[in-house]
C-alpha cells in the first residue's frame, strides 16, 4: 500500500476515536439525571434502532451454528457498555477507557506463545497498579471504579473471542444482531431501574440520540472503512492510542484534570497495547 493511500483511513480512524470518546463524555453529563443504568439503556436501545435501518439484519438467517457464540457476543456487548458506564461514573474517562484496554490486551497475549509478549503483561500491571489507591499513588481513584472498568475489559475480551466466531457467519451483520440482543438484556434492568418517563423525557432523549449516533453508529462506520484499507496491525496500533484521545476528552470536555502518576499509567498500557499489537497481529475489534 502507498504511503499517500493510507493517509485518508489513517485520519478517519482519528476521527472515529474522537466521535467515541465525545460520546462517552456527552453520557457522561446525562449521568445525574439517569445515571449510568439510564444512559446505557438509551444509548443501546436508541444505537440498536440505528443499526438495524443501516443494516437491516433481519434480511439474513442466522446460521445455527453461531447462535450460542452470537447469544455470547450480545451478553457480552451489553454487560461491557453497563460496566465502562459505571466505571465512568466513578473515574475519569481517559482512566476508564486506559484500564477496559486490558481486555483486547489480554486476548492478543493470550493468542501469543512467545515469551516476549509477555513483558507487556508486566507494562499493563504496572500502569494499573499506579492506578491503585495504594499509599495514594492513584491519586484517592475510587477502586469500585476500576474494578467495573476492568469488567467492562474482561468483557470486551469475551466480545472479541465471540465476535470473531458470529462474525465469521454474518460479517457485518453481526453488530446489528449483537446489539438487538444486548438490547434486550439491558432495557428491561433500564426500564425497571429509572423508569420509562424519565427515559424518554427530552433532556435524556436528545443527548443519548447524540450518544448513539456518535459511540456508535459514526465510529464504526469509519472503523470499518479504515479497517478494510490498512493493514490490521496498523489499525490496532493506531487505536492503542485511544486511552491519550478519551484522556485529553475528559480534560476538554469533563475538566477532568490527571495527576503525572495517571497520565504514566496510561502511557504505560498504551504502550503495552503498541507493543502487543505489533507483535502479535491480531484484530481487535472495537467496543459499540
Amino acid at each position: 500500500m502507498k504511503p499517500a493511500s493510507s493517509v485518508l483511513p489513517i485520519a478517519l480512524l482519528l476521527l472515529a476515536m474522537a466521535s467515541f470518546q465525545a460520546g462517552a463524555a456527552i453520557a457522561k453529563t446525562v449521568f445525574p439525571l439517569v445515571g449510568p443504568i439510564g444512559m446505557v439503556t438509551v444509548r443501546i436501545v436508541l444505537g440498536t434502532v440505528i443499526l438495524a435501518i443501516t443494516l437491516r439484519p433481519w434480511r439474513i438467517r442466522i446460521a445455527p451454528s453461531s447462535r450460542h457464540a452470537l447469544l455470547l457476543y450480545g451478553l457480552s456487548l451489553g454487560v461491557m457498555n453497563l460496566c465502562f458506564y459505571t466505571a465512568l461514573s466513578r473515574i475519569p474517562l481517559g482512566l476508564a477507557v486506559a484500564v477496559e484496554f486490558s481486555g483486547p490486551l489480554a486476548v492478543a497475549v493470550f493468542n501469543s506463545r512467545r515469551a516476549v509478549d509477555f513483558c507487556w503483561v508486566v507494562l499493563a500491571t504496572a500502569g494499573l497498579l499506579l492506578l491503585l489507591p495504594i499509599a495514594h499513588l492513584g491519586g484517592g481513584i475510587d477502586l469500585v471504579g476500576i474494578l467495573y472498568a476492568l469488567g467492562g475489559g474482561a468483557c470486551w475480551a469475551f466480545y472479541i473471542i465471540f465476535g470473531q466466531k458470529a462474525g465469521a457467519d454474518h460479517g457485518a451483520q453481526t453488530v446489528a444482531l449483537g446489539s438487538m440482543i444486548s438490547t434486550l438484556i439491558i432495557a428491561p434492568i433500564g426500564l425497571a431501574t429509572v423508569g420509562p418517563a424519565m427515559l424518554l423525557s427530552r433532556a435524556v432523549l436528545l443527548p443519548g440520540l447524540a450518544v448513539a449516533i456518535l459511540s456508535t453508529a459514526f465510529p464504526y462506520t469509519l472503523e470499518m472503512f479504515a479497517l478494510t484499507r490498512i493493514p490490521a496491525r496498523t489499525f490496532g496500533i493506531l487505536m492503542s492510542a485511544e486511552p491519550a484521545v478519551a484522556a485529553l476528552f475528559g480534560l476538554l470536555y469533563l475538566h477532568e484534570r490527571l495527576s503525572g502518576t495517571q497520565w504514566t499509567a496510561i502511557a504505560l498500557i498504551i504502550g503495552a497495547s503498541v507493543g502487543a499489537t505489533a507483535t502479535v497481529q491480531q484484530k481487535l475489534p472495537m467496543p459499540s
